[in-house]
Formats: C-alpha cells, sequence, structure tokens
C-alpha cells in the first residue's frame, strides 16, 4: 500500500511513517517544514534501512497534492499537517482554520479527482464538551471549546457529511488525547519550535537545561490536586493506531471515529513526579493563571478501537517519561544538535 502521509516529517506524522515502513508499507512523506526539521529524514533512513520519499510543500497546494497522489500511485492517506495549539489558536484562530479546515478541504478535493478514496484524519480530544461525562465515549456530547478543537470538529463534519453522499469513501477519524514519549531508541522525538505548547516537552526542556522552571497553568481546577488532569498516550502506540486505521480501513465505506487514549487520567503534577524519576532529580515549576480553551480534566474510553481495530495502549507512563528524557538528553537542542 502507497500511503500519503501529511506532516509526515512532524512528531507524530515521522514515528507513524517508521510504523508504516517497519510494516512493509511504502509511506510518501508531504512536509512544508513549519513545524518540523529536515533531519527526521536522515533518522527514518537509520531506523528503518531505507529513506522514504518527502516532498515538500503545502497541503492547501491542490495541483501538488493531485500531481503527488498521481506520482506515487498513492492508495491512501493519513493526514497530520495542521497547526495545533490550543492557547496559539485562542490567539491566532484564523490561522487555524485556514491551515486545519481549508488544508482538509484542498486535501479531500485532491483525493476526489484522482479516485483516492482513504483517509486517517488526526483528529482531537477537544471536539468533546467541556462537561462531558468521564471517560469519554465516542457518542459523547461534542463541543469544542477552542479554534484547535473547533477547526478539528469541521473537519470531521466534512468527513461524515462526504461519506454519507457519496458511496465509496472510507473515513476515518482518530481523536487522541496527549501524545508523549519518543522513540526508545531516543532517534525520533518531539522538537517544537519556539516554546513549547504542550507539557512533556516543556518539562523535558526544563530537565535538560533550556528553560528554568515548568509554567502550570492552573492549580484551582476540581480536580484531586487543582492541576489538569490529561489522559496521555505514548506515540509509539498512536502511530500503531493509525496503521491499524489505514490497514483496515482501506476499502470499508462509511465515516468511522475512534478514541486512542489509555484511560487513564494524570495531573500536571503526577507527569511532572514521573519525569523526575526519569531524570533523577526534582525540577522547579511555577504556578500560573488558567489558559483560556484549557479543560479541567478528560481521559477516554478506547474500547472501541480495541474491539473494531484491535489496538489497545500498551506503554504506560514510566515508557513515556524514560523515552522522552533518552530523547532529549541526547538531543539537548532538539534536531539541531
Amino acid at each position: 500500500m502507497n500511503v500519503l502521509v501529511t506532516g509526515g516529517a512532524g512528531y507524530i506524522g515521522s514515528l507513524t511513517t517508521l510504523c508504516l515502513m517497519q510494516a512493509g508499507l511504502n509511506p510518501v512523506l508531504l512536509d512544508n517544514f513549519s513545524n518540523s526539521q529536515p533531519q527526521v529524514l536522515d533518522c527514518l533512513e537509520q531506523l528503518a534501512g531505507r529513506r522514504p520519499v518527502c516532498v515538500t510543500g503545502d497541503v492547501r497546494d491542490l495541483a501538488l497534492l493531485e500531481q503527488t497522489l498521481v506520482e506515487h500511485s498513492i492508495d491512501a492517506v493519513i493526514h497530520f499537517a495542521g497547526l495545533k495549539a490550543v492557547g496559539e489558536s485562542v490567539r491566532q484562530p484564523l490561522a487555524y482554520y485556514d491551515n486545519n479546515v481549508q488544508g482538509s478541504l484542498v486535501l479531500l478535493e485532491a483525493m476526489r479527482r484522482q479516485g483516492v478514496r482513504t483517509l486517517v484524519f488526526s483528529s482531537s480530544a477537544t471536539v468533546y464538551a467541556e462537561a462531558s461525562e468521564m471517560p469519554l465515549r465516542e457518542d459523547a456530547r461534542l463541543g469544542p471549546s477552542s479554534p484547535y478543537g473547533r477547526s478539528k470538529w469541521m473537519v470531521e463534519q466534512m468527513l461524515q457529511d462526504l461519506a454519507r453522499s457519496e458511496p465509496g469513501w472510507s473515513l476515518t477519524a482518530l481523536r487522541y488525547f496527549n501524545p508523549v514519549g519518543a522513540h526508545p531508541s531516543g532517534t525520533i522525538g518531539e522538537d517544537p519550535r519556539g516554546v513549547p505548547n504542550n507539557l512533556m516537552p516543556y518539562i523535558a526542556q526544563v530537565a535538560v537545561g533550556r528553560r528554568e522552571a515548568l509554567h502550570v497553568f492552573g492549580n484551582d481546577y476540581p480536580t484531586p490536586d487543582g492541576t489538569g488532569v490529561r489522559d496521555y498516550i505514548h506515540v509509539q502506540d498512536l502511530a500503531r493506531g493509525h496503521l491499524l486505521a489505514c490497514q483496515q480501513g482501506h476499502g470499508r465505506d462509511g465515516f468511522h471515529v475512534y478514541n486512542l487514549g489509555r484511560g487513564q487520567g494524570l495531573s500536571v503534577l503526577e507527569m511532572l513526579k514521573a519525569f523526575e524519576l526519569a531524570c533523577g532529580r526534582e525540577l522547579p515549576f511555577v504556578i500560573e493563571p488558567r489558559r483560556s480553551g484549557d479543560l479541567a480534566a478528560y481521559w477516554a474510553d478506547a474500547s472501541r478501537a480495541e474491539d473494531e481495530l484491535g489496538w489497545k495502549a500498551e506503554l504506560g507512563v514510566d515508557a513515556m517519561c524514560a523515552d522522552s528524557w533518552r530523547w532529549q538528553a541526547s538531543h539537548p537542542m532538539g534536531y539541531s544538535t
């Protein structure tokens, strides 16, 4: 199977690409390198024994997409490309609707024109409404509280409408929670540009000396220790979920939605303590006001993915922190070191 991976040089995209290659599939990457590094291609070649094809370009470029689909005889698409920070989306909502919604619309149009009908979409647990009952099931009430979440919800609605209107499409949305960790070799990991927007890379940069202290946004949530509770999933488990969704979704009509998570909530301070065990020392932190758009707590019910895809998270918080630390300790400044 030839699989186009948009955003394939990014954090989750690169590790999913490696998973596809190790399973015998042929990924073709499309990336504009706005939040990724070309050096990841060298790492993929080192780990997989072959270098994936990579097309440099933007997912909103219809002509380039069509050319890529044809030239590489693409059978299916895994769509990661897009902006992904909740806080940034509140400050720059139009950029999120442009990249995430418009980019997906252009991609679907290119797929339709070239007869490619299988798509796995990188969605998010942020599509769920804030007051939803825990754990979150796929049929829980939707109602995102940030432009980022709304952009993902809009794309899901497009996919659902498309599947209803045109038989023959196989469209899968994976609503995953908080990806963390790195490849266990320490070769590939999360290397955000600028100040990290997510918890784990920020903790890792504090541990390696790049940041003075972790900023904890809010300690007055209705949670056991007052800090936000999230369902953290190892990126290796997440990559495997995309592989299974691509393999099993190919040729299966309709719109399908799956949660990918461990089904266990951990607070910010619990994650900090777990990372301290991995790196062997206490890490400083300061309490800041809550961020707009952040929820108090959410975690997944991923039983549908287990029943229908045969997927279940296997790696726990110890592996998440150990692999993240191994990556950051060997790459203090990311891929540039």
